[in-house]
């Protein structure tokens, strides 16, 4: 059987088909039954949590700015707020 590549030759991911879902191994085939139990988890509770999610809405212009310093935008962002109100870390 001739299966079509899942992705291009820039390696870009075409558009998944029913008939490529029909030839998909369940997860537990794949990997070993601890490594898919720990994806299927997902990520657990903090352990000693330090920080609290909120909703914010900020100004566009400063959300930009941090975004394009790439990731860990959101961490700088809470370091910056720290250093206004003269919190120490």
């Amino acid at each position: 059987m001739n299966k079509k590549s899942l992705t291009d030759k820039a390696g870009e991911v075409r558009e998944i088909m029913s008939k490529d879902l029909r030839g998909f191994r369940p997860i537990d085939e794949v990997l070993s039954p601890e490594l898919a139990s720990t994806l299927r988890r997902g990520r657990g509770k903090q352990k000693a949590p330090t920080k609290i999610q909120v909703t914010l809405r900020l100004d566009r212009r400063i959300v930009d700015h941090y975004r394009k310093k790439g990731p860990g935008w959101q961490s700088k962002i809470n370091s910056t707020l720290l250093r206004a109100v003269k919190i120490a870390k």
